[in-house]
């Protein structure tokens, strides 16, 4: 809640998007896999939104084993990810064409149709 004031206060959402969250998490820096349709989701393990999506992206993650890279960052260990893809608030999910290419992106919870739908848009079945 303190994080929340502050924010309202006119502290930059970078701030707070530092101060919250734990867990783990691939590293932005061998993202996005090149060769594959990658799912990138920005978060925070603190984030109420993110704690969410986190069994979302484990069931993903092994429908997809093989198709498509399914990953979270948490920005409180990855903090070069914020700058690196440009994060504004978390969630944010971002998708990459098997070129590395980004192709789109969601900001808040994503619910696992939509984020299945956006795969198979990517071609990936």
């Amino acid at each position: 809640m303190r994080w929340l004031i502050k924010s309202l206060l006119g502290i930059p959402l970078l701030l707070v998007i530092m101060a919250c969250g734990h867990g783990t998490a691939e590293s932005s820096q061998e993202l996005p896999v090149k060769g594959m349709v990658n799912m990138v989701d920005v978060g925070a393990g603190s984030c109420i939104p993110c704690k969410m999506m986190a069994p979302i992206l484990e069931e993903l993650k092994t429908e997809y084993d093989g198709k498509a890279v399914i990953a979270y960052i948490d920005v409180r260990y990855d903090r070069a990810a914020v700058d690196k893809y440009q994060i504004r608030g978390i969630p944010t999910q971002i998708f990459f064409d098997a070129q590395g290419k980004e192709v789109g992106r969601h900001l808040g919870f994503m619910d696992k149709e939509s984020i299945k739908a956006a795969l198979s848009k990517l071609g990936v079945k």
